[in-house]
């Protein structure tokens, strides 16, 4: 998505959700201080959502490795993150942004006629500027792939 509006730009980062386990979560303290993947998806516990958040899950190790941040951000509740998180075995937080305060700020559109929330993944650099932006909603797969080419290259700089 070569002409996003956040596209080599700073990140936003004064924002505060709570995570699954209802902790808050201050974007500022992750992003600028390390590479960070950020993906919005629309729903918990759906087809497509299950399969990307457990895409980032199985390449968990490589962001680790590379000392980037891993977060996913819906406006489902907190309780509901909880479930999914545990149901899924995931190594990472999710954020629930149910006012969609974090889906505003990052510019996020709603797809398939205005219906479904967006699918985009937000790729930080440890400077806190958006890098890449990849916008998929079909393309689960994709989104991981984007953002593990992103964490190697950061790493070879």
């Amino acid at each position: 998505m070569p002409n996003h509006q956040l596209l080599n730009k700073p990140a936003p980062a004064e924002i505060t959700l709570q995570n699954q386990d209802g902790v808050d979560v201050e974007l500022s303290s992750f992003i600028g201080k390390q590479p960070a993947i950020v993906f919005f998806y629309p729903k918990d516990e759906t087809l497509g959502c299950t399969k990307e958040v457990c895409s980032f899950r199985d390449a968990y190790d490589v962001f680790h490795e590379a000392g980037a941040t891993v977060v996913g951000i819906s406006a489902d509740p907190v309780d509901k993150h909880k479930r999914f998180s545990l149901s899924n075995r995931l190594n990472f937080p999710l954020l629930s942004d149910v006012n969609g305060i974090a889906r505003k700020a990052f510019h996020v559109q709603k797809n398939l006629f205005g219906l479904v929330p967006g699918r985009v993944t937000y790729l930080i650099d440890r400077e806190g500027i958006v890098r890449d932006v990849f916008n998929s909603q079909l393309d689960f797969d994709g989104h991981v792939k984007r953002s593990i080419q992103f964490v190697k290259q950061q790493t070879a700089e």
